[in-house]
């Protein structure tokens, strides 16, 4: 018994002639194949479910086919079958989002040296490269810099400017646009007359419009609205699986606020909560509406003729009963309860709050007028004069100037520990900084979003074995860093991750740091010597700093006074 596929699955598209809405991009990759003239390093960038991984498996195989034709591969010999059945050990798809270390990216490039069993090339698929570490970059720029003439790497994103330029400038960019609503329409028509299915127009626009330029969305939405329907898709359905509100529904609601008629708009919103709703899919389908208003009212021609099958009678009679002004402010209060409603577990609180500040006149822009200047009293006029004699005959008769306010005091630096600096001072070494300078980078990817803003002004400037001082620009963060035991457990336990050592971590503020290592240097750098022991050739304060931190560091300099 074969299980059933889900329609996105059935529907992918295995040539270049069946990818939709993407025709620049397999033209392009079309004529290189062709012409022979194909790069070693590709770059799909664009929205979820606009084709980029199947157009990297297509290419994969019409890298390899065997009887390619105008550019498409044949789908039939051995290594086309192979790679449809993902089967083909030359064709490597990894997953960046789960493999973002720097050893997985290593194993590809000591791999990649070694010539494909099967295929003509080796095809290295890498999905959502941006979820890629620092490290797991720079391990991958070495290989596209000096790549094999045998391997071709085709990374694929959703969020490109997450990508290092260097690895960028090293590829050849395609970016994947949202696929139209129109184009959606048309290719869900197939799959259902395909199928034997009958439908409503109205019901394939609005799995259209919900999936937002996503093919795969759309016909994964599709698949749900099947279960729901018996041999025939209708608009109800469609309405009821990506939680819609019908056009007529949208259009009594703003009807309602732009007449003022808050109760009957309120009664509205509760109805549609009632009936399951979401309410975050109601306020994008009214900042939609409004939209379509507004195109409608100042260039109709625009309108596409699929959004306009869904518009009735009253849409037309909205477009000229509410005004541009109107509909510019309703659509800034609808984006405002959008991202209110991220944050609340009760959307109904702010729909209702909306509902009723639409509902409100609209505060209207007026366009300023000049403004009248009252006529200054004499009396007050009398009075300036007078003030302004006394202050001539001051400065005539020498008056001392008013006292210069006091500069405010600095503040005060962050108290340092020095139990716990001097320990880390007496055993580091250039190579245990290196070392974690190297690191720091995963370290910080490896931390909360907004704990990784807080380290990004950080860096190691001191290390030895088992403990790393770091510095900071500002002594606020300092603080504020050694406060929060969330973060430095955090940065504890990621470096024992990466290193399997337990290292102590001690923060300072950037200019305290010189002052600190001077203190140290002072105190415990250079050791006595007596009168029976030979001078040492150079200065034990030197050899201090240059076994901590090293003579070619950039920040130390050898001066003889």
């Amino acid at each position: 018994m074969v299980s059933y596929q889900a329609l996105y699955r059935v529907w992918r598209p295995q040539t270049f002639a069946d990818v939709i809405g993407q025709g620049a991009v397999t033209q392009t990759l079309k004529n290189a194949l062709m012409t022979g003239q194909t790069s070693h390093a590709y770059l799909f960038t664009g929205p979820r479910g606009t084709g980029k991984t199947s157009v990297a498996k297509i290419l994969a195989k019409a890298l390899n086919c065997e009887h390619l034709v105008d550019g498409e591969p044949d789908n039939t010999c051995p290594i086309c079958l192979a790679i449809n059945a993902g089967s083909l050990t030359d064709v490597i798809e990894i997953d960046a989002a789960s493999n973002n270390g720097v050893d997985e990216i290593r194993d590809i490039r000591d791999k990649a040296k070694y010539a494909p069993t099967e295929a003509k090339v080796k095809v290295y698929i890498i999905d959502e490269v941006h979820m890629l570490s620092t490290g797991a970059f720079n391990a991958l720029l070495k290989t596209l810099e000096e790549p094999p003439a045998h391997v071709v790497f085709i990374l694929a994103t959703t969020e490109p400017q997450k990508i290092p330029a260097t690895i960028i400038s090293r590829t050849q960019r395609f970016d994947f646009r949202r696929i139209t609503t129109h184009d959606i329409v048309t290719h869900l028509e197939q799959v259902l007359d395909e199928k034997g299915v009958t439908y409503d127009d109205q019901a394939l626009t609005i799995v259209a419009k919900a999936a937002e330029g996503g093919m795969r969305d759309a016909l994964s939405i599709l698949d749900q609205v099947l279960s729901f329907s018996d041999n025939h898709v209708t608009a109800d359905a469609a309405l009821d699986v990506t939680g819609g509100v019908t056009t007529a529904q949208l259009g009594a609601y703003l009807n309602a606020v732009s007449q003022g008629e808050i109760p009957e708009a309120l009664k509205i919103v509760t109805a549609l909560l009632d009936q399951g709703k979401d309410a975050g899919r109601l306020i994008e389908d009214l900042i939609a509406y409004c939209r379509d208003l507004l195109v409608n009212q100042q260039a109709p021609a625009l309108m596409d003729e699929v959004e306009l099958s869904l518009m009735d009678q009253q849409f037309t009679d909205l477009t000229q009963a509410i005004a541009a002004p109107t509909l510019y402010h309703m659509i800034d209060v609808l984006n405002q309860t959008q991202q209110q409603l991220r944050l609340t577990n009760h959307p109904e609180i702010y729909l209702e709050v909306a509902t009723i500040q639409l509902g409100q006149p609209t505060p209207e822009v007026t366009q300023a007028a000049p403004v009248s200047t009252p006529a200054p009293d004499t009396q007050e006029l009398d009075t300036l004069r007078q003030q302004i004699e006394m202050l001539s005959q001051q400065i005539q008769q020498g008056t001392p100037a008013p006292a210069k306010p006091k500069p405010r005091a600095k503040a005060k630096p962050v108290k340092i520990n020095k139990h716990e600096i001097y320990p880390i001072l007496g055993a580091a070494t250039k190579q245990d900084l290196i070392n974690l300078k190297e690191i720091w980078p995963d370290l910080l990817n490896m931390l909360s979003v907004t704990k990784r803003a807080m380290m990004k002004i950080s860096e190691p400037v001191a290390a030895s074995p088992d403990g790393v001082i770091v510095s900071f620009d500002y002594d606020i963060l300092v603080e504020r860093a050694m406060k929060d035991a969330a973060l430095m457990t955090e940065l504890t336990s990621g470096l024992e991750r990466l290193t399997q050592k337990a290292f102590k971590i001690v923060l300072v503020q950037t200019d305290e740091w010189p002052k600190i290592r001077k203190q140290y240097l002072k105190e415990e750098g250079a050791p006595q010597h007596t009168a029976a022991q030979p001078e040492p050739k150079t200065d034990p304060v030197v050899d201090t700093i240059t076994a901590m931190f090293g003579s070619d560091e950039p920040n130390v300099s050898i001066k003889n006074d």
